[in-house]
C-alpha cells in the first residue's frame, strides 16, 4: 500500500498560512487607501473573484478590474476630494481577511456637499492563498448615502 501524498499536498498548497495571510493583509494596507487615485493589485485574486457590495453584484476578474477603473473614474469626475480611509485589516479565521474602513469626499458642486459612510470589506481566500470573494457591507443604505449630495456642506 502506497502512503498517501495528501497531508504533503495539504501542505505544500495550502498557502493560507499566517505568513501568506500577512502579505495579503500588507498589500490591501498598500492598495486600498489609494484606490481612488490608482489601481490595485490583481495578482492576489482569482480569476473568478465574486464581488458583492450594497449596490453590485458580479464574477470575474475583467469586472472586478472595471468596478475599481469605474471608482477612480467617477471618483475623479464628482469629486473635489475623495478618500478611503483605512483604519484596520486584520486576519479573520483561517480563510479570510477583515477590512474596515471609511469613504468620505467632497462633491463637485457649489455647495460642497459631503459624503460619508463607513463599510467593512470581506474577504474569503481559496486554499491556494487567493481571494475569490470580496464582500463589502456599508452602515448606511446607498439612498441615504446619495441624499448625502443635496445637502450643504456644514460650517
Amino acid at each position: 500500500m502506497e502512503p498517501s501524498s495528501e497531508p504533503s499536498e495539504i501542505s505544500a498548497n495550502d498557502r493560507t498560512d499566517q505568513s501568506h495571510i500577512d502579505r495579503l493583509i500588507q498589500i490591501l494596507r498598500q492598495d486600498l487607501p489609494t484606490l481612488f487615485e490608482q489601481d490595485i493589485s490583481y495578482d492576489i485574486y482569482t480569476q473568478d473573484i465574486f464581488f458583492r457590495d450594497p449596490v453590485n453584484t458580479f464574477k470575474g476578474k475583467l469586472n472586478y478590474r472595471i468596478i475599481f477603473w469605474t471608482l477612480r473614474f467617477h471618483g475623479r469626475l464628482f469629486f473635489s476630494e475623495l478618500h478611503f480611509d483605512l483604519h484596520e485589516v486584520k486576519p479573520l479565521g483561517k480563510g479570510g481577511i477583515l477590512a474596515n474602513w471609511t469613504v468620505r469626499g467632497t462633491l463637485r458642486v457649489p455647495w460642497q456637499a459631503q459624503i460619508f459612510f463607513n463599510g467593512y470589506s470581506t474577504y474569503k481566500l481559496t486554499p491556494a492563498g487567493l481571494i475569490d470573494e470580496h464582500i463589502d457591507t456599508w452602515d448606511r443604505q446607498p439612498s441615504e448615502i446619495l441624499r448625502q449630495f443635496f445637502r450643504p456642506k456644514n460650517p
